[in-house]
Order: structure tokens, then C-alpha cells, then sequence
């Protein structure tokens, strides 16, 4: 398979660069994978689409303000640190920029020295180990001091930093957003949950891979990065009672379905379990747990967009794609959605 066959032309004014006013006002494309229609709808017009004993998966992760701007201590260079991991307590897997003058040994200062880092050495793709220093709590001097890590293509400054965030986030630990929950409300979930519709969680920490490349020319060849991920004995409960009732499981985003799918068995049943997961989907694999799917519109040639059109065909999502591309709708991170079921 190649990866030209997930191509599709974007002009680039539909790339989002700044959320809508109101989570719930995006627009919304369903589509229905059996009889391959395509219905134009908005966002609260998913309730109708719900059912009871539907269980909505979501991805309760917590994007760090990860993104610091320093000085080199011996020289006042202007150096950025990008937090991709927590390795070990204080310990990071961190971006430098720019990474030439960065060697082990380095010590660079931030927020006019409230957090200090040392980089140990190097790691595979250039990345750097960094020992951070600090006084009281490094989560709250990552608050007063870091900004939010947008994706590459949003060029536009952030005014509220909780918009790149999901209602629900509670864990930290992302330098992505799950970006397919940004458009629910807590109004929203209110009224899911009075239709009886069950909402489960799962953790899974979205690394920068996310915005990787696909670099291969053969779907097959492409390495695709790991992320860690948990799903708590409750949860585990209410996906697998809704298997068993016969009841859909509903994926709100890539990140939930890909957690879902890495820890399910042949009968889509889950299990309280940690770990690390590099699943790669793309068309010829068969789902175990997920029915369906709520997503936002993805990069062409991207391991999101071919994981979509393993869901649904590949023909039928590029086809709804260049109907997005007509009708205007919004891409990527804060831009429209899609319900596939």
C-alpha cells in the first residue's frame, strides 16, 4: 500500500488556527460505513446518533504547558525546550532548539531562574535527556511559565490555554492534545449520560509523534512511535458490560481507539492494564472493540487518516474528504469533526 494513496489537496486557509467560540458549535460530517452516505450536521447533533447503552470511550489525558523558552547559562543564548517525556522524576526526554549548542554538561535557565535544566546527553532523533532543578512544584512552575506545544501548522497565539484542552483532561503527562474531545461540554455529557449512554476513560499520553511524517513511500515500512497508556479497573467494567449487552463502543478520538484496540482480546473484551503501545492501523486490519469512531479531519498521508480509512473504506473517507474540502469545513486540531459508525 502506498502512502500516496492517502493523499488528498487542502488549500490552506480551511487549516483551523484558533478555536470556535463555543466547544459544541463545530460542524459535524457523519458518516455511516455500511451504506457509505454522507449527512452535514453540527456538533449536538451527535446526541441523535447515541444510544442507550452506548458506551462513549474518551481519552482523559492532561496537555503540560510543555513548551519552555531559556537562556544558556554561559552564554544567555536563547534556547527552547520542548517536554516530550518524564523518564524518570525530574529526569526528561526533551527537544532542544537549537540542538548545536546544546551539548551534555549545558545548563540552561528559565523564568528568570525558577526552573533550571542540565542536559545529561543525548538520545535517538536528537532529542536530550535534561535533570531539572526547581523549588516546590515542578507542575506549577510548568503552569506560570511554560505555553501550550500547538501543532506546527496552528500559527496563531493561544488567548485561553484551557481551549487546547479537553473538559475532562486530569491526568498530565501529553504534548498533544486528543483533539477529538475538544468539542464536547460538560452541558453536553450531562445530556449523553441522560440518554444512557455510559462514558468510560482511558489514559493514553499523545507524544509529538502524533505530527510525525510518514517519510516511507509503503504504508508497511512506516515505524510508527510508542505512547504510554492505563485503563483503570472501573472502566475496564463498563466497556466490557456493554460488549457483552451486545451495545456499541464508541471511540472519541484516534488516541481512545488505539488504547482500546492495543489492550482488547479476540472478542473485543479489555483489561486494567499499563504500558506502552506503537499499534499502527490501516486498512486490512479488523477492529476487535470499537464500533465506531469521533474524530477530527486529519493530515493527508497521515497514520491518523489511514487508521480512519481502516475503519470506513478508503475510497469512501477521501471521497467525504473532498466534500469537506467543498463544503468549507475546518481541519486539524481545532476544527470540525466526524462521527463514523
Amino acid at each position: 500500500m502506498k502512502v500516496s494513496d492517502f493523499h488528498y489537496d487542502l488549500p490552506e486557509e480551511l487549516i483551523a488556527q484558533v478555536p470556535l467560540e463555543k466547544r459544541d458549535a463545530s460542524r459535524l460530517m457523519v458518516l455511516d460505513k455500511e451504506k457509505k452516505t454522507i449527512e452535514h450536521k453540527t456538533f449536538l447533533d451527535i446526541l441523535n446518533y447515541l444510544e442507550p447503552g452506548d458506551c462513549l470511550v474518551r481519552n482523559n489525558t492532561k496537555v503540560i504547558p510543555a513548551r519552555l523558552y531559556g537562556e544558556k547559562k554561559e552564554t544567555g543564548a536563547q534556547v527552547e525546550f520542548l517536554l516530550l517525556k518524564q523518564l524518570e522524576g525530574d529526569i526528561w526526554e526533551v527537544m532542544v532548539r537549537p540542538g548545536r549548542r546544546l551539548k551534555p554538561g549545558a545548563v540552561v535557565t528559565f523564568g528568570g531562574g525558577s526552573l533550571t535544566g542540565e542536559i545529561l546527553d543525548y538520545l535517538e532523533g536528537g532529542n536530550r535527556r535534561v535533570k531539572f532543578y526547581y523549588k516546590g512544584i515542578f507542575n506549577e512552575i510548568l503552569d506560570q511559565i511554560g505555553l501550550m506545544p500547538l501543532p506546527p501548522y496552528i500559527h496563531e497565539k493561544l488567548k485561553e490555554k484551557n481551549r487546547y484542552q479537553t473538559v475532562y483532561a486530569k491526568y498530565d503527562g501529553s504534548a498533544a492534545a486528543p483533539t477529538a474531545g475538544l468539542h464536547f461540554t460538560n452541558e453536553l455529557f450531562e445530556k449523553v449520560k441522560k440518554k444512557g449512554v455510559e462514558v468510560a476513560n482511558v489514559t493514553l499520553h499523545v507524544g509529538i509523534g502524533t505530527f510525525r511524517p510518514v517519510k516511507e513511500e509503503t504504508v508497511e515500512k512506516h515505524d510508527m512511535h510508542t505512547e504510554h497508556y492505563y485503563i483503570k479497573p472501573e472502566d475496564v467494567e463498563k466497556i466490557n458490560k456493554t460488549k457483552r449487552e451486545g451495545h456499541r463502543i464508541i471511540a472519541v478520538g484516534t488516541t481512545s481507539c488505539r488504547v482500546l484496540e492495543s489492550v482488547a482480546d479476540e472478542n473485543g473484551m479489555v483489561k486494567p492494564v499499563e504500558g506502552d503501545t506503537d499499534i499502527f492501523i490501516y486498512p486490512g486490519y479488523q477492529f476487535k472493540c470499537i464500533d465506531a469512531l469521533i474524530t477530527n479531519f486529519h493530515l493527508p498521508e497521515s497514520t491518523l487518516l489511514m487508521l480512519v480509512s481502516a475503519l470506513a473504506d478508503r475510497e469512501y473517507i477521501l471521497q467525504a474528504y473532498q466534500e469537506a474540502v467543498k463544503e468549507r469545513y475546518r481541519f486539524f486540531s481545532f476544527g470540525d469533526a466526524m462521527f463514523i459508525h
